[in-house]
């Protein structure tokens, strides 16, 4: 089960109709950002781009792991988009469209904590029972819930 500190509804967004890698990536940044007052969606799209430069974050099978590290946090901020149609993402496992995108932000001394939930997380993604839930599901809850993290209400 992923900490439920990780990930709540109001940085989830279901059916979101986008059509550029670059705009997804500044919705994750707006909605990492609104998670934490010192945080700037601006200076978190930043950080996005950057570690994208290094290299894609997509995994393959439709799904997206950008993540970044930032002295702006202290705990690792989760951020869930599904979209309703794929969007190119320059990913190199494969040529499929990416249409679901889970966002890390991570403290910069957060490595291991930061690489065992990447981990974890693309593990979660390769089973293909859990991409299909994703993609049918219809609501922020049901996206949760489909990864197991539950909401605290």
């Amino acid at each position: 089960m992923l900490s439920i500190d990780l990930i709540d509804e109001t940085r989830v967004i279901c059916g979101l109709e986008i059509t550029s890698k670059k705009r997804l990536l500044e919705i994750l940044a707006r909605l990492l950002a609104s998670a934490h007052p010192r945080l700037n969606a601006e200076v978190v799209f930043e950080r996005l781009l950057e570690r994208e430069r290094l290299g894609s974050t997509a995994l393959g099978h439709g799904i997206a792991l950008p993540h970044a590290r930032t002295k702006d946090v202290t705990e690792v901020i989760g951020a869930l988009v599904q979209l309703q149609r794929g969007i190119d993402y320059d990913g190199m496992n494969d040529d499929e469209p990416v249409d679901l995108a889970f966002a890390l932000l991570a403290p910069e001394e957060a490595n291991d904590q930061h690489l065992r939930l990447l981990a974890q997380l693309a593990g979660r993604f390769s089973d293909p029972t859990i991409r299909d839930g994703l993609r049918q599901a219809e609501s922020p809850a049901a996206l949760l819930q489909v990864l197991n993290i539950s909401s605290s209400s």
